[in-house]
């Protein structure tokens, strides 16, 4: 799932390119919107059965991470308002984590990509969105403002806001406070 894939044109027509061009895509966005590394694999699957539902509702002339991305924004928020509906226990699996020994550098990279997913974790999901597509995925911000249905403003606005919470986020992990 992790391994990447040849990206196709903005124009897919099958669901078999958009997931072949768009799957790794999808898994990094659920990952860094805060999904459980447990269930990554069937929120990915979850967004491709909501793209293939609506596959022939895509305009072509715009791009399709955008469009991706709130696929994958809408099934994590449901997700989440599952789980806490269903009250997990003590009990219940938690996110799997690799026991092997890391080399030096494999181990400063996790560090560094769990304070990201702390940090992005403590930003409200609204504005977490606009922070992913904006400052990790290179949306422009008037497309996301016009794919999330909000003023410009309200997008800049909630950047700004996202900016703060991350930096003070990362600052506060970073001195082991939570």
């Amino acid at each position: 799932m992790r391994a990447t894939s040849p990206l196709v044109s903005e124009r897919a027509s099958t669901l078999r390119e958009v997931y072949a061009g768009y799957a790794g895509y999808v898994w990094n966005t659920l990952r860094r919107l805060g999904a459980p590394d447990a269930d990554l694999e069937d929120l990915t699957h979850d967004v491709f059965v909501q793209v293939q539902r609506h596959l022939a509702d895509y305009n072509g002339s715009r791009p399709m991470k955008p469009w991706l991305f709130c696929f994958a924004f809408r099934v994590l928020s449901t997700h989440r308002r599952g789980k806490r509906r269903r009250r997990e226990g003590p009990n219940e699996p938690t996110d799997s984590i690799d026991p092997a020994p890391l080399a030096d550098e494999r181990l400063a990279a996790e560090q560094d990509r769990r304070l990201v997913i702390a940090a992005l974790g403590s930003i409200e999901p609204q504005r977490r969105a606009v922070f992913v597509l904006y400052a990790l995925d290179d949306v422009p911000m008037d497309e996301i403002a016009r794919t999330m249905s909000i003023p410009i403003n309200t997008a800049y606005s909630r950047l700004r806001v996202a900016r703060e919470e991350f930096r003070a986020a990362v600052t506060r992990l970073r001195r082991g406070v939570r």
